[in-house]
């Protein structure tokens, strides 16, 4: 039956949503695909829906083609399985927490690796049960401190899950290879240009890690190419550390006064004003900023740390989140921030616009056995020898000629600067290139991180227990459909690509007469017919202008007019994407249709 505008719940909207803030969530709340429930959370009404199964359906042929099986899973889930892999904690107030009325604890699952794990040890015992891959399409609930951009960002969200089990790391990677085809062949049918990028593993674990970028300027995500195919999520790019420098010869540290310079830009200038160096200007590259953060713990409570970079070079918080919870021994997503005044107050040896390392190592004033017991951690760049000027822990002054190892010493160091256009990528395939981007999907090699949290073992060929390794898979189905909408619209409105449009073709009946409507009727009913899904626009006392206008918001790729040209049996076809349109005969139409859909080699079509 052909979808009657006459009757389908929709309405669309001429102006933009307040609340939205990029081209998807506004031409999917206009189009009446979407309406927004409460922050980060959408229903889903009949046209956005089928569009959300088109979706759903390519991600579940190309599974189903690489031999996964297809299971489902509650969203609520028992507390128990996810304290046994400490994600209960963890998750920290990402994690939508609740109890029945006996008080159990309870969650709302973002992910569902303890379930997966656990049905494949409840069942399968043997090395002759692998490898297996199961998956499925679920809802998943996140508890985002900022729901935006619409589907792109939400608390609520559907996505694809899968994970293989296998007996060997052989089969980890048999499996891993098998997944990652099948998401280049998911990402084409859908029409997403996509990058495959080296990342971190995160929360998840496990060592080897891909995610699929989808370029675009409203991007989240910030990632990294280079011409000669390197390519990492701005988390995972890893520094070119210098070779270190003899210190041997070089001058002892200074502290010289340097009035009114807590920032960057005003110590290079007071310095080659009151401390000029001969041969050269200072420039932020020869300065160390020390900037205090704050962490917050999984368990609750907060952790101050500081970390040294270049003064050339600020500090990218996603990139210290990445690494900083191995850093502190810290398992979790660890979030992370620029210290408070009240928590910089709490520490009265940091003197704010003047921190610096301390004088000497017997004087150390950051790090974790120094007086005030902050880590201290260090970019790359700072290798033992460098030198530089950076605070003296005294108002109004710094301290020059600080040379790393000599005179400090760190925790550790730590990826925490931007990445910038220019530098070089670390495996020496040239510059780097910075680009935007939406992560698409994003798949792990776990190992054996769940299986051995959950006890999943099964005997091997020699009757040995052995612990089943693990690689995890997932798609974001409706931040796909938000990115595809993003990619693939105009000023008008949507532009559906053909494999996910809600109807094969926009049937637009004008004109007053009850002739149009009669002759449209009977059209679409050749069209249903043969095959061919419709959305018909019947409405009778619309204009042609409204139902036009309505035609370029919904985004069907072909739109039949029948209407003027009706008395001479002429009807006009027409492309959305490319605005073209033509003139068919009223007997052709069916051939015409499946023409426009499939093409000139696409499965013939017998005429009315």
């Amino acid at each position: 039956m052909p979808l009657r505008l006459s009757s389908l719940f929709l309405r669309t909207l001429r102006e933009d949503p307040v609340d939205a803030d990029v081209d998807s969530h506004k031409l999917l709340v206009r189009a009446g695909y979407i309406r927004r429930a409460a922050p980060g959370i959408y229903t889903w009404l009949p046209l956005g829906l089928a569009v959300l199964r088109r979706v759903e359906n390519i991600v579940r042929e190309e599974m189903d083609a690489i031999g996964a099986q297809e299971v489902h899973f509650p969203a609520l889930l028992p507390r128990e399985p996810y304290e046994a892999t400490n994600r209960w904690t963890e998750y920290g107030e990402n994690l939508f927490r609740l109890q029945d009325r006996k008080g159990a604890d309870y969650l709302l699952a973002p992910t569902h690796e303890e379930m997966f794990t656990l049905l494949v040890k409840d069942l399968y015992s043997s090395y002759k049960d692998l490898p297996v891959m199961l998956y499925q399409i679920q809802t998943k609930y996140r508890d985002e401190a900022r729901p935006r951009a619409g589907l792109l960002r939400g608390r609520e969200f559907v996505m694809k899950d899968s994970y293989s089990f296998d007996v060997d790391d052989a089969g980890l990677e048999d499996s891993y290879a098998k997944h990652r085809a099948a998401y280049v062949r998911i990402f084409e049918r859908l029409g997403l240009p996509v990058v495959a990028v080296s990342a971190t593993s995160g929360a998840m674990g496990g060592s080897r890690s891909e995610e699929f970028m989808h370029p675009s300027v409203v991007g989240e995500d910030t990632f990294v190419r280079s011409a000669g195919g390197y390519a990492a999520n701005v988390e995972a790019v890893t520094t070119v550390v210098p070779d270190p420098v003899d210190y041997t010869n070089a001058p002892a540290a200074q502290v010289h006064e340097t009035p009114d310079s807590p920032t960057i830009e005003a110590l290079v200038a007071r310095s080659n004003e009151l401390h000029p160096r001969e041969g050269q200007p200072w420039t932020a590259a020869d300065t160390l900023k020390n900037v205090v953060l704050s962490v917050s713990l999984p368990e609750g409570g907060k952790q101050l740390v500081a970390i040294g970079v270049p003064g050339d070079r600020e500090v990218d918080l996603k990139r210290v989140e990445a690494g900083i919870g191995q850093a502190l021994e810290v398992g979790g997503e660890l979030e992370v921030a620029a210290a408070t005044e009240e928590e910089l107050r709490a520490v009265p040896e940091l003197v704010k616009g003047y921190i610096g390392p301390g004088l000497s190592r017997d004087d150390a004033l950051l790090g974790s056995t120094s007086r005030t017991g902050i880590p201290y951690f260090v970019d790359p760049r700072v290798v033992p020898g460098t030198s530089w000027i950076t605070g003296a822990n005294a108002e109004q002054s710094h301290v020059y000629h600080l040379v790393a190892e000599r005179d400090f010493t760190w925790d550790a160091t730590l990826e925490a600067c931007t990445v910038r256009d220019g530098d070089p990528a670390p495996d020496g395939s040239g510059p780097l290139e910075i680009a935007r981007g939406m992560e698409m999907g994003h798949v792990f090699q776990l190992g054996r991180k769940y299986a051995e949290a959950l006890g999943l073992k099964v005997l091997d060929s020699n009757g040995k227990l052995v612990t089943v390794t693990m690689g995890s898979y997932g798609i974001g189905v409706t931040r796909a459909l938000a990115a595809v909408a993003e990619f693939y619209h105009d000023e008008q409105g949507l532009l559906w690509p053909r494999d996910l449009s809600p109807a094969d073709v926009h049937v637009v009946a004008t004109g007053k007469g009850t002739e149009v409507l009669e002759a449209a009727e009977e059209i679409v009913g050749h069209l249903e017919a043969a095959g061919i899904t419709v959305l018909f626009d019947d409405r009778p006392k619309v204009s042609p202008g409204v139902k036009f206008r309505d035609a370029e918001l919904l985004g069907v790729p072909t739109v039949l007019v029948v209407g003027r040209g009706l008395a001479d049996g002429v009807l006009e076809l027409k492309d959305r994407r490319s605005g073209r349109s033509r003139e068919i005969q009223r007997e052709q139409v069916v051939a015409e249709v499946t023409t426009e859909l499939h093409g000139a080699d696409g499965p013939a079509a017998d005429t009315l």
